[in-house]
């Protein structure tokens, strides 16, 4: 929007790891922050130099969760060792903040509510009481709901979107979101093979039974409301050919399909049941260890105009 080069740097997550090993509970202004800003810094200042520009500054010092007197002390003590200046204006005082804010808004961009680290995101959100979604990445690469992958596809849109001059607004929108941190089932102290349908939950951890009945190619355990079906059924469900829960496990369709799935089989929209996906249905008694998070959450719409 401005005409201003991005010159991007290496992203180097496993030097930083390195570097901050020890520091991980620091809170927020702390020594990891002092690390973490060392190593962005000389990287910013070396690249000015090799630039022949006689200063350089950074963006974090719009955020009000970093100290400006860290940040100035640090990228002094860099401007010095390489030659070029430091820039640090107080962005914040005089309602600064506020006024990124209203900017931000205006040109719909992007604004993360986190310096970017995933062990200050970690202790923010315990400190909200929010779960840490974005952390959770599922190995069938589904992207799911206000993720990480959801939100870089909305503002590639975006960049479609203006690339053709088409008008759109991005609108906020409050929903149920659901995660989940682990689960599996076994027969007879065997693993088996599951794959969990999106929204399932349980009420507790763990849970043990027997399948009961079955209605309609719906198999009803009898505790804790916990259904199944089988892969042949949501192949079918699903217009898919999966030979194996594996399979599906590795190459899981989009939510939106499996959020219809689920609609099929159980019409009711507020069920939260827990519903597990098993190549046949288990005869015997099984255990399940399962725990899910269902949560508010809200996530960005891109509408056109």
């Amino acid at each position: 929007m401005l005409g201003i080069e991005l010159i991007e740097g290496e992203y180097d997550v496993d030097s930083w790891l390195k570097s901050v090993k020890g520091l991980e509970n620091e809170p927020e202004k702390g020594a990891r922050c002092s690390v973490c800003f060392d190593r962005r810094f000389e990287v910013s200042a070396q690249k000015a130099k090799a630039l022949g520009e006689k200063t350089f500054t950074t963006t974090l010092l719009t955020s009000p969760k970093k100290s400006l007197k860290q940040l100035k002390e640090i990228g002094d003590s860099l401007g010095i060792r390489y030659g070029v200046e430091f820039i640090a204006p107080d962005y914040r005082k005089n309602s600064g903040t506020q006024e990124q804010n209203i900017l931000a808004k205006r040109d719909r961009l992007y604004r993360q509510d986190y310096c970017g680290c995933m062990f200050g995101l970690s202790i923010q959100r315990e400190q909200q009481q929010r779960v840490k979604d974005e952390l959770f990445s599922p190995i069938s690469k589904q992207i799911q709901p206000e993720s990480i992958e959801a939100r870089v596809e909305l503002y590639q849109k975006r960049l479609e979107y203006e690339n053709q001059n088409i008008d759109y607004k991005i609108v906020k929108e409050r929903f149920l979101n659901w995660r989940v941190e682990y689960g599996y089932m076994r027969v007879k102290k065997e693993i088996v093979p599951t794959h969990f349908l999106p929204y399932s939950s349980l009420k507790k951890p763990y849970t043990r039974g027997r399948i009961e009945y079955s209605i309609n190619e719906l198999y009803y355990m009898n505790r804790d409301e916990v259904k199944f079906i089988t892969l042949d059924r949501y192949n079918q469900l699903a217009q898919t050919e999966f030979k194996s829960i594996k399979d599906l496990i590795f190459n899981t369709p989009k939510f939106e399909i499996e959020l219809e799935i689920r609609k099929e089989i159980i019409p009711n929209p507020y069920d939260i049941s827990l519903i597990i996906v098993v190549e046949e249905i288990p005869t015997q008694k099984l255990e399940i260890i399962y725990k899910s998070h269902i949560y508010e959450d809200v996530k960005e719409e891109l509408i056109k105009v």
